[in-house]
């Protein structure tokens, strides 16, 4: 009870844990605004595809479940400042993994919810091309 309440007022003044990470990685902020794009791709933010969010951001990048709902505000509230083309240019220099783990984790969202709309297909395209990876590498597992 009492770790509850010291970690309320933690918050309180630090602000959520989910929330200070994001903020304070620009790379991971950017992944998440474009898994969002992805989501709101096919103009439906279905239920599958933000438990696959949730997924991703839970078991790829440490974020807590119970800071999800933060992280999510946190991105409505300062996502309009970054475009997706801003966003992707910050995966340019990156090592091809981890521009193909970007490129899976946006597959994975894009499949949520069984059904491939293709402004979801344009937007994973454009986005391989964008970071120089063949659709091969979105279907191989991670090595």
């Amino acid at each position: 009870m009492a770790t509850g309440l010291l970690t309320q007022i933690r918050n309180m003044f630090e602000g959520d844990p989910g929330v200070r990470k994001v903020a304070d990685d620009p790379v991971l902020s950017a992944e998440l605004l474009l898994l969002f794009r992805m989501i709101l791709a096919d103009g439906v933010a279905s239920e599958s595809e933000m438990v696959a969010f949730r997924r991703i951001c839970t078991e790829a990048f440490g974020i807590a479940e119970g800071s999800i709902d933060a992280v999510v505000e946190y991105l409505n509230e300062f996502g309009y400042e970054t475009n997706g083309s801003q966003a992707i240019a910050m995966f340019r220099d990156l090592d091809v993994e981890r521009r193909r783990q970007l490129a899976r984790h946006m597959a994975d969202i894009a499949k949520a919810d069984s059904h491939l709309a293709e402004n979801e297909v344009k937007l994973l395209r454009r986005t391989l091309d964008l970071l120089g990876i063949s659709p091969v590498d979105v279907v191989k597992p991670a090595t």
